[in-house]
């Protein structure tokens, strides 16, 4: 037999390429990444801030433009957005991506120098809130032409170093891009963190201006559509069962719901879990919303900024379950709170960091998925608080409620109003339909006791890093993120002169994009939360107030000749001025209608005991000095003994 004659070789076909600079790859790129849960899909990356310098304008900013930014009309195109402020721009990504529900987010573009390190407290703000971000900030030379080049940090010991890396430690990944094929493996961790729900955050990718508009021949693979799960991850059967029987054997237990409720969209399966077994359902800042006001379980607020009824059945619990929350100290009360020595905790959360706190028996899981499965298991098992107990926190909400009222009341509407009053004409105005967006100052710690959330995304008050001037541009990404169909829903940024003299600047933005913001400004002539914490500590309101020099070099002079109104109006609002009652309700109302950027000022006046919110219902730690001189800090410092002594660890 002749011998087989042998196989002709294949012949190779290369993998199809396309070639593209760095930045334009990336862009292209971003365009096709997609998220996935529940059967909804959606863009993970929707749009991208930028503000341009010589860091990222013939980089990312060309590929911008490629991308055709102005809207043609393809799914793949990349919207532009406008930023005047670095910090503002990363504040206003958060706020679509809490709107969005952490299932789309934006992409935020510098320069090096300044332009990057002002993102470094937005991306705080995402990463303590656990909220996804993508930055970009342009970086120093990869190829090192000249050294040093304008804006570069020279560190003599390490050369690889650039003003980016102050970036890292508040970044859930970052990543330096300093060849073009580094970047497809980057770009695919980059968005498996911004969609993974126990690792999301500020995600950064640092881009070398010379590595932006360098070329090279990418696989068409790289640009092709992925769709991101996010999971849903259940129990462990065992943690699972530990948790029944924990419950099981509760006679006096309490839930606080956190973010995580809203972030896995579990409100529906909390009420169902309360509905069946009566279990009283706190809230922190973040989870407020979880049940609505007039839920008969909710009991609003817990913790330093609670509500009575909250603070109460804490401090007698039995078992505290906590769902989707980190338990910060202003939930712990500083760890003074949950005072019953038989007080154990059970943590439902995605991430086993914060399901193991404070010596928690943990049930790692999705709020909902978890929700969902402690239903079932207790259904069959007849669990259901006792009617005493029901009784007792229902009553305690009714009495609650009454302070709320007084609150709330404005028995002079020719008199000028208390901030709770403001609080309470808005109360009365509103829907579900509007959104309160707040971070700092005294107004969350009155939100917090007294606002009566009537949807799950009408508080939105940021509290994880609260931030001075976060309200504004976050306010802006949740008109952006319910979409151009359903901007008829109120959107209020509410401020005060402090926080608005911190970042008024992305006003123009939102005149620019002509979104109907409505801004609430709440003059008080200076730092009113830390005035009174600052007189509780024994510091004596030293320079908390925003007011002339006197004789002695203080500030108790007059206050001063500032116009906020007059400035906001310069930045393109229409400014309505309220400065008694039925001049700020009539306002309030016009604002509401009004189909553009509007605001709305008044000047607040101090409240007394009966106008004022009601005081501090638990403790905060802020250390007073040791040693003073001065009656009021000795005084403040005898108060701070007696409370840290209360301070138990749970272990």
């Amino acid at each position: 037999m002749s011998p087989k004659s042998p196989a002709s070789p294949k012949k190779h076909h290369p993998a199809p390429t396309r070639r593209l600079t760095t930045a334009q790859a990336l862009v292209a790129f971003l365009a096709r990444q997609y998220t996935e849960r529940d059967g909804r899909r959606q863009r993970l990356i929707s749009a991208t801030w930028g503000i341009f310098g010589h860091g990222n304008v013939a980089g990312i900013g060309q590929a911008l433009v490629e991308a055709g930014h102005g809207g043609n009309g393809t799914a793949h195109r990349m919207p532009y957005l406008q930023g005047r402020n670095e910090q503002a721009m990363v504040h206003a990504a958060v706020g679509y991506a809490r709107q969005s529900g952490r299932l789309s987010a934006h992409a935020v573009t510098t320069s090096i120098g300044p332009g990057a390190t002002n993102l470094v407290t937005g991306a705080a703000l995402a990463t303590i809130n656990r909220l996804p971000v993508l930055l970009l900030p342009g970086d120093t030379f990869a190829t090192r032409p000249a050294d040093p080049v304008l804006q570069q940090l020279e560190v003599p010991y390490a050369g690889d170093v650039s003003v980016n890396d102050c970036l890292r430690p508040v970044s859930r990944h970052f990543d330096r891009i300093t060849r073009p094929e580094a970047l497809i493996p980057a770009a695919l961790q980059a968005m498996r963190v911004l969609a993974d729900p126990a690792e999301t955050g500020a995600v950064t990718l640092a881009l070398p201006q010379d590595v932006q508009a360098e070329a090279y021949d990418w696989p068409e693979e790289f640009f092709a559509e992925r769709d991101w799960h996010v999971r849903r991850p259940a129990p462990d059967t065992h943690e699972l069962e530990t948790a029944v029987r924990a419950i099981r054997s509760a006679r006096r237990p309490l839930i606080v719901a956190g973010g995580g409720v809203r972030h896995s969209a579990a409100e529906e399966t909390l009420a169902a879990f309360t509905a069946a077994t009566r279990i009283p359902v706190a809230s922190t800042q973040a989870g407020k919303g979880a049940l609505r006001h007039d839920h008969p379980a909710d009991v609003g607020g817990i913790g330093h900024t609670g509500t009575a009824t909250a603070d109460e059945l804490a401090r007698a619990a039995d078992l505290v379950i906590g769902i989707g929350t980190r338990f910060s100290d202003f939930t712990t009360a500083s760890g003074t709170l949950f005072s019953n020595l038989a007080v154990r905790f059970l943590h439902l959360n995605i991430t086993a960091f914060d399901a193991h706190k404070l010596a928690a028996l943990p049930l790692v899981a999705d709020a909902r998925a978890g929700l969902e499965a402690l239903t079932t298991a207790l259904a069959g098992r007849g669990y259901r608080v006792d009617p005493a107990y029901e009784t007792e926190y229902t009553g305690a909400k009714e009495a609650w409620e009454e302070r709320v009222e007084a609150s709330f009341a404005t028995p002079d509407p020719t008199a000028r109003p208390t901030q709770t009053q403001v609080l309470g004409l808005l109360d009365d105005l509103v829907t579900e339909e509007d959104i309160l967006i707040n971070a700092a100052g005294s107004l969350p710690g009155d939100l917090h006791k007294l606002w009566r959330t009537r949807s799950r995304d009408q508080y939105h008050v940021e509290y994880g890093y609260s931030c001075m001037g976060y309200e504004i541009p976050a306010a802006i990404g949740v008109l952006l993120a319910t979409g151009p169909g359903q901007r008829t829903r109120p959107v209020w940024a509410l401020v005060g002169d402090g926080t608005y003299l911190m970042n008024p600047t992305e006003i123009v933005t939102a005149v620019q994009e002509n979104l109907p913001l409505k801004l609430l400004i709440l003059q008080n002539h200076g730092y009113a939360s830390i005035g009174g914490l600052s007189e509780s500590v024994g510091a004596e309101r030293f320079g908390t107030a925003y007011r002339h020099r006197d004789a002695d070099g203080g500030f108790t002079g007059p206050p001063l000749p500032v116009d906020l109104a007059a400035n906001a109006a310069s930045l393109g609002l229409r400014v309505l001025r309220a400065t008694t009652v039925d001049d700020l309700r009539k306002a309030l109302s016009e604002a509401r209608d009004a189909q553009g950027p509007t605001c709305v000022y008044v000047e607040t006046e101090t409240p007394d005991t009966v106008s004022g919110p009601p005081p501090a219902q638990a403790w905060w730690d802020v250390p007073v000095a040791e040693t003073a001189s001065r009656p009021a800090a000795v005084k403040a410092r005898e108060e701070y003994d007696r409370r840290v002594a209360a301070r138990r660890r749970h272990l």
